[in-house]
């Protein structure tokens, strides 16, 4: 006689097509070079990172794109959850001018000074000329390595970008190089909502104390 296996409840599940995969991600304010030499930021919460390669999403109409393609250097500023408002400050501005008529419909209007209008502050980068934001506990300057724009979704594009320095809120460092996880906390774009990190349930046998 065979013995019993365990009754295993599967939960049901429903066939659905989002109209955006915006499943948890971290939100980026993407600082790029203005043809005047001033400094554009672009909320985008399309990335991941591998080492210090970091692969940004955007789309194809806004300034961030042509910035980059015309100067191929980026400062990739993660804010925490307290600077949720500010990100949503700039949410409906495009510093596109004339604004595409892709944005123009999605309620998007022209602003030229993102740093007034969010009330965030301008910091000098290091190695790279856009400007980083000063209340963003990490802020990694980058180059710009390789732009591909998927035939399957053209409206995007795929950008690799190598990271060059980072700077760090003191508060959230443990000892010289190490990000302290209970000390920071990205702001998460999750279905276009914002969330911050919940409490910590564990950690990987690689994470280092």
């Amino acid at each position: 006689m065979e013995p019993m296996k365990p009754e295993v409840t599967t939960p049901n599940t429903k066939a659905v097509k989002p109209k955006i995969l915006y499943y948890g991600t971290p939100v980026v304010l993407l600082n790029t070079w203005n043809e005047d030499e001033t400094t554009n930021i672009s909320p985008i919460s399309s990335s991941w990172a591998l080492g210090y390669t970091v692969v940004l999403g955007l789309g194809v109409g806004g300034k961030a794109l042509e910035n980059i393609k015309r100067h191929g250097e980026c400062v990739l500023n993660l804010p925490d959850p307290s600077l949720w408002e500010q990100v949503e400050r700039l949410a409906p501005y495009t510093g596109k001018d004339p604004v595409p008529d892709s944005k123009r419909s999605m309620g998007f209007s022209y602003q030229k000074d993102k740093f007034r209008v969010s009330g965030l502050t301008e910091a000098a980068s290091v190695t790279v000329k856009p400007s980083r934001i000063l209340e963003c506990p990490l802020q990694l300057e980058a180059v710009v390595k390789h732009i591909r724009i998927p035939e399957h979704a053209p409206e995007f594009a795929v950008v690799e970008t190598e990271v060059l320095h980072v700077h760090a809120h003191e508060r959230i460092v443990l000892g010289e190089h190490h990000i302290d996880p209970a000390k920071w906390s990205p702001l998460l774009y999750n279905f276009r909502h914002y969330f911050g990190l919940g409490q910590a349930l564990g950690k990987n046998f690689r994470a280092e104390r």
